[in-house]
């Protein structure tokens, strides 16, 4: 059977068996995850439900991928910028694509069980009413005072004077020509 699932953004084709590197995924080497993205799932040429389907992979190792060289230069400026990076990745090695009954009824009892404990820790409260305490506070509370209006504009001394614009020379007229 295999499978095609979105991981780090990316998209991978899988089955029983296989090795991926994939952006990297929480977790030490020997830790078991489910990829619980399924987008495609099928056995030979027929496809199968894939929102049934869950895929169990082990990390092999944490590790970085390839060295990615990053230079920016700009002609006859002197410019010159090298930088590099690698990425992280997670090294997997899938050990099942199959019906994710088993691992759904596994998973599912135990969030019902922990939602039962939340609601018994924390019983329902009646919300309180808001809108009176607001009334009374407001009512309470003294008028805000507004600022008084400046008296800067009295007070502002006149802008000083600018020395006029100088005036472009006087163009001298072309003697015209008569055309006979």
């Amino acid at each position: 059977m295999f499978a095609v699932v979105r991981t780090g953004g990316k998209q991978y084709r899988v089955a029983a068996g296989d090795k991926i590197a994939v952006e990297k995924l929480a977790g030490d080497a020997g830790d078991t995850v489910t990829l619980g993205d399924v987008l495609l799932a099928g056995e030979g040429d027929k496809l199968a439900d894939a929102s049934k389907v869950s895929v169990s992979a082990e990390i092999i190792a944490q590790a970085k991928g390839e060295k990615v060289v990053i230079f920016k230069k700009r002609r006859r400026h002197n410019y010159r910028r090298k930088a590099g990076h690698r990425q992280q990745m997670t090294l997997l090695r899938i050990l099942e694509v199959g019906e994710g009954k088993k691992a759904a009824a596994k998973k599912a009892p135990a969030k019902k069980a922990e939602a039962a404990d939340e609601k018994k820790a924390a019983p329902k409260k009646a919300p309180a009413k808001k809108a009176a305490p607001k009334k009374e506070a407001a009512a309470k509370k003294p008028a805000v005072k507004k600022a008084a209006p400046k008296k800067a504009a009295a007070a502002k001394k006149p802008a000083a004077k600018k020395a006029p614009a100088k005036k472009a020379p006087a163009k001298k007229a072309a003697p015209k020509a008569d055309k006979k």
